[in-house]
């Protein structure tokens, strides 16, 4: 496999793993985007000519999608309009089609996740040209009205603080950790950044025994295994996705250690249903830092709306907040509802 070819392959693994939850943005995308304005008419002149919000979201066989969709049509029935949902299989060819048919429809408002950033500029321009609303899902297009981010370095900002905490009172801050890490992507980036920078600060006696780019179950198995082999005593996995995290949580058990060992701490980010069971459960995957379905699926109908309603990228723009959920804490059981 070429190199360009398995950096599109990282890419859309990264997408598939970490989903809603979790998503994919350019080099430039926690910068102040340089929005288009749409040069044509506008297919809205406020919200209450936004019939239909049109929904791309590629990844329609993750469990966190209906779960999100639930709360999209949810907000969508209380304001009013229908939520139009795209099935594009995962394939970037599929998106980018099925968002030109939303285009030639003149859908007053998108709101879709790109699989492949860069790619999507396009549609998102012509989109705009069209006077429709295009609003980008999980990070930003320098083709713009508005976008849905994340907080992709405080949500590793504070899984590394906290798993820095249990070291220092449960190791006396002296022991083994490695971070399963995304070095692909903006999002991958920055919340490595804030997971790595935050765990060496506050515990800076723990040995780095690994740094391996993993972020799906399978890639963080096979690598957390490869560390076990050097290091079988490793106390503390910080992964850049829960799917990560679960691929370390699974090697460490299938070397002999017990879900439940005082000694060992695993953590990861998005709030997957696997992870946060395990959480409630009381095994030593102790943490996540999780995002809120019901957050999200409002967002999906709210930024359009805003936009309609004349607010500007700046304005109507919203990074949905993350928060660390442990075991006992309400929040962790409200989420798992949400699943529901």
């Amino acid at each position: 496999m070429n190199a360009v070819v398995k950096k599109s392959v990282d890419r859309r693994s990264f997408l598939a793993w970490t989903g809603g939850i979790g998503a994919a943005v350019l080099a430039s995308a926690c910068s102040a985007p340089s929005s288009t304005k749409a040069s044509g008419d506008k297919v809205a002149k406020s919200s209450k000519d936004v019939d239909t919000v049109a929904w791309d979201y590629p990844f329609t066989f993750l469990p966190v999608y209906a779960g999100v969709a639930r709360f999209a049509k949810e907000r969508a029935k209380e304001k009013g309009v229908s939520l139009e949902q795209t099935n594009d299989n995962g394939k970037p060819d599929v998106q980018a089609s099925n968002l030109d048919t939303l285009i030639a429809k003149k859908v007053p408002a998108i709101v879709s996740f790109p699989m492949v950033f860069e790619a999507l500029e396009t549609q998102a321009a012509k989109a705009l040209s069209a006077g429709i609303i295009w609003v980008t899902y999980g990070g930003t297009l320098k083709n713009q009205s508005a976008s849905i981010t994340f907080s992709f370095e405080e949500g590793g900002r504070k899984l590394g603080e906290d798993a820095a905490a249990w070291a220092n009172q449960a190791l006396g801050g002296k022991g083994k950790v490695a971070f399963l890490v995304d070095d692909t992507i903006q999002l991958g980036i920055e919340r490595t950044k804030g997971m790595i920078d935050a765990f060496t600060k506050a515990a800076p006696d723990m040995e780095v025994v690994g740094r391996e780019q993993a972020i799906d179950p399978d890639t963080a198995l096979t690598k957390t295994k490869a560390i076990l082999a050097k290091h079988p005593d490793v106390n503390v996995i910080l992964g850049i996705t829960d799917g990560a995290a679960f691929g370390g949580y699974k090697a460490l058990v299938e070397s002999g250690r017990s879900e439940t060992d005082a000694k060992t701490y695993v953590g990861g980010q998005d709030g997957d249903l696997g992870s946060l069971e395990l959480i409630k459960k009381g095994t030593f995957y102790r943490a996540s830092a999780a995002l809120q379905l019901r957050d999200i699926g409002n967002a999906v109908i709210d930024v359009p709306l805003a936009v309609a309603d004349g607010k500007s990228d700046a304005e109507a723009s919203t990074d949905v907040p993350i928060t660390l959920v442990k075991q006992g804490d309400a929040l962790l059981d409200e989420i798992i509802a949400q699943y529901g």
